[in-house]
């Protein structure tokens, strides 16, 4: 089989309004995530599907990310496969996080990636 290359980007270039899918677990989004982004840890991300498809629809680039990029690009691959314009963020929460992008957390502590 012919497999195209995964599409990327880096964490710098992601739009500051761009949609971001974390797909990182409930203890990693807590410590620190990108605000507004969606998220559906990749292990329930098959049943919650329907979640991004919805927040999707307009149309708009998906910005996938993990901590450091592996299962995020798992994610872009199916994400593609289904015909989604979604580019996998290269080096995840971890370069986020060393390009200086902000981060919060939902009960107001330093965020910090875990």
């Amino acid at each position: 089989m012919n497999f195209a290359p995964l599409p990327s980007v880096d964490a710098a270039a992601v739009p500051s309004d761009g949609f971001v899918l974390d797909v990182r677990e409930d203890d990693e989004w807590a410590a620190g995530h990108v605000e507004g982004a969606l998220h559906i840890p990749m292990s329930d991300f098959v049943g919650r599907f329907g979640e991004l498809t919805d927040a999707a629809d307009d149309g708009r680039r998906v910005h996938v990310m993990c901590r450091v990029g592996g299962r995020s690009a798992q994610v872009t691959q199916y994400l593609v496969q289904q015909g989604i314009d979604a580019v996998n963020v290269d080096g995840g929460m971890q370069a986020w996080d060393g390009a200086g992008r902000p981060m919060v957390t939902d009960n107001g502590s330093s965020p910090f990636v875990l």
